[in-house]
């Protein structure tokens, strides 16, 4: 259960720079670094969402 929470962190950690890039992209007009953020962004959301139905899963069970 710790790896799942360390877990966790990272992709948090992963959203929030990607979102810090994609503000960057916007003030710098940089436009590969807001296309860069936002599908890599994505990416750790879905991963997110996997990992929290696992946990979910795991309490379900006896």
């Amino acid at each position: 259960m710790g790896k799942k929470l360390a877990l966790n962190v990272l992709y948090n950690i992963c959203i929030f720079v990607c979102l810090a890039l994609v503000y960057y992209g916007f003030e710098h007009t940089r436009y590969e670094f807001i296309a860069g953020a936002v599908f890599i962004g994505a990416v750790f959301v879905i991963l997110k969402i996997r990992l929290l139905k696992q946990v979910r899963n795991m309490q379900k069970k006896p």
